[in-house]
């Protein structure tokens, strides 16, 4: 998995219409999206701009599973 971001909202959806059915992913509360490195020549090929920010971790792959993790109850 490849952690990417796109330059604006616009560019975004165009690039979630496209991958939703062909790729899995997760969309983080950052802005950031997790995608399988395969998307990123798919996403080339459609010219939709991105950036690559890197090799995700097994740490951010967890946290977009598990989602955010509730404050302890007092």
């Amino acid at each position: 998995m490849v952690t990417i971001i796109f330059p604006d909202r616009d560019t975004e959806k165009r690039a979630l219409a496209f991958l939703l059915g062909r790729f899995s992913g997760r969309v983080l509360r950052s802005g950031e999206h997790l995608v399988p490195e395969a998307a990123l020549e798919a996403l080339a090929d459609q010219n939709i701009p991105f950036t690559v920010k890197g090799k995700t971790t097994y740490e951010q792959q967890l946290a977009a599973i598990r989602g955010p993790v509730a404050p302890p109850v007092q």
